[in-house]
């Protein structure tokens, strides 16, 4: 079975409907989302109301979490701060209260999906090797899947070595047969690594394979959707840089 996962949707409308009409070209019979649907983005009711009807799994991330009061918001920046308050005056309150039955990490798959990681499903940036062995040692799938850094990322270890890992570019495939992985499809709603373009990952269940793919959206409709609801200008600026 071929499965969809995006993550890191954001309340970026434009890039998620993208990415699911990508989705649509392929035959990925599932679509499994890690979770931060909601924060920094202008239409987060309209991004839920498309994880309801597209995604089978759909995971709880921190700006989730901090729109439906589970988190405090002390520990995020000022901006994602702002959106977060934002968030919860404007949202619909059968989407929040569907976003409080959500569970930040599901352990009962063939592989293991978390919001941020294994360690640390809410927190946690898994951007170095390190941090990635770490979670290697903690993890009880030989596969994981994580969001969260908004980078595409993938990290392996292989039978008596140190875990390595790489950036994921669009176009970019792997064979998972061998070794323990952990793998970020990056973000589709505020990439971080330099490509602006609405990042998703194509999984391979039977196969074992994994393709990283890009998508171009309507930028600067999302954008002017964020100055619209008076949020920021910082969280409309960088959807042109992918940072």
């Amino acid at each position: 079975m071929q499965v969809a996962i995006v993550s890191d949707i954001h309340g970026n409308r434009h890039a998620f409907q993208a990415v699911l009409d990508d989705i649509a070209t392929t035959v990925a019979a599932e679509t499994w989302c890690l979770g931060d649907l909601v924060g920094y983005g202008a239409e987060p009711d309209a991004c839920v109301e498309l994880a309801r009807r597209h995604a089978t799994i759909c995971l709880s991330g921190n700006h989730d979490l901090a729109v439906t009061g589970e988190l405090s918001l002390d520990e995020f920046s000022r901006g994602a701060e702002i959106a977060a308050r934002w968030t919860r005056e404007v949202m619909d309150e059968a989407n929040v209260d569907w976003l409080r039955t959500l569970r930040t990490h599901d352990e009962d798959r063939s592989v293991g999906l978390y919001h941020a990681s294994p360690r640390d499903p809410v927190w946690e940036y898994v951007l170095s090797a390190l941090l990635a062995e770490l979670c290697l040692d903690a993890q009880g799938h030989r596969v994981c899947i994580v969001g969260h850094s908004h980078v595409a990322l993938s990290f392996v270890r292989l039978d008596g070595e140190l875990a390595t890992g790489e950036p994921r570019r669009g176009g970019d495939e792997l064979d998972l047969a061998e070794g323990e992985w952990l793998l970020n499809p990056g973000s589709v709603g505020q990439p971080r690594d330099g490509d602006q373009r609405a990042a998703w990952m194509l999984l391979d269940l039977d196969a074992r394979t994994a393709q990283w793919r890009r998508v171009d959206y309507d930028i600067g409709g999302a954008q002017a959707a964020i100055r619209a609801a008076r949020l920021p200008d910082s969280l409309a600026d960088r959807l042109g840089y992918g940072q």
